[in-house]
């Protein structure tokens, strides 16, 4: 009896146990974090202490009550951003605290 083998690249692999996985969420979080940290830039990271992503809503914790105010206003706009910058819809509520 022969044995066929599928050949299946590295990636692909990877990929369908990071999907079946808990990793995802993981991989998620840090990725939002070196995003949000790209796209906002450096004078609202100086107030950023924690991002977090849970169940599709981004957690952010902000030191100025002033900026917190500010962005809650264009929250819809910075959920397209970083969702553009994922190439996936992940993101669709942000939380400021």
């Amino acid at each position: 009896m022969k044995r066929e083998f599928e050949i299946k690249k590295v990636n692909s692999i990877l990929n369908n146990l990071i999907e079946n996985s808990s990793l995802k969420e993981g991989l998620n979080n840090a990725k939002i974090q070196t995003i949000w940290k790209k796209t906002m830039g450096d004078n609202i990271n100086s107030y950023t202490s924690e991002i977090t992503l849970k169940k599709h809503t981004l957690y952010i914790n902000l030191s100025s009550s002033v900026l917190r105010e500010e962005l809650s206003y264009g929250k819809e706009k910075i959920i397209k951003l970083l969702n553009e910058e994922l190439n996936a819809k992940i993101i669709r509520k942000i939380i400021l605290r």
